[in-house]
């Protein structure tokens, strides 16, 4: 074999070889698999029927009126506990200090059970104000909701406001007014490996 043929030869070889090395390094097999994943947060809705308190004329010390809430879990996560925040505002009070009518209105949170009402906790609604939530919370939420509010349930309590009649010269209180806002706080249970 000549000189030429052999080159040749070797250079085909070469490239074959080089052909064979290429070609394999693009030749594989492959496979690809995607994964989505969503994240969405719960919701914690909480709605108390009636909306409106209390809605009365007229009262006199020694009054009381008696009102039924329904506390409804409206969202997908249970609620673990409720408290309570109280505001009011005092209208045509004669004299000084138009805030202490509030000393005059007691607030009893009763159990509300086969027509029974057991006391739970009571307080007038100018301590109930100036009351931590918290404190509101463990007093009373926590004894009418043990165990939370699960998501979708509805819980009842009821409330009974008392004009209280000190026994004492009340005069200044006729006419007056007093605008209660009550706002309900929700909260999560605590956070679980799921």
């Amino acid at each position: 074999m000549g000189l030429k043929k052999q080159i040749g030869m070797g250079i085909t070889a070469a490239a074959l070889g080089l052909t064979l090395i290429g070609g394999g390094t693009f030749a594989y097999f492959s496979d690809s698999e995607t994964n989505e994943s969503t994240f969405a947060a719960g919701t914690l809705d909480l709605a108390a029927e009636p909306t409106t308190i209390v809605d009365i004329d007229d009262m006199k010390p020694g009054d009381s009126i008696t009102r039924d809430f329904i506390l409804e879990n409206n969202g997908n996560l249970d609620i673990a506990s409720v408290s309570l925040d109280t505001d009011y505002s005092v209208n045509n009070v004669k004299g000084d200090n138009p805030e202490n009518f509030g000393k005059h209105i007691e607030v009893e949170f009763l159990y509300n059970v086969d027509q029974l009402n057991e006391v739970i906790y009571a307080t007038t609604l100018y301590d109930l104000q100036d009351m931590d939530p918290e404190v509101v919370k463990e007093e009373v939420f926590d004894e009418l909701m043990e165990d939370g509010l699960e998501a979708g349930t509805e819980d009842d309590m009821a409330v009974k406001f008392n004009f209280v009649d000190n026994d004492e010269d009340q005069n200044k209180y006729q006419g007056a007014s007093l605008d209660l806002e009550w706002t309900f706080n929700a909260k999560q249970e605590t956070g679980e490996e799921i």
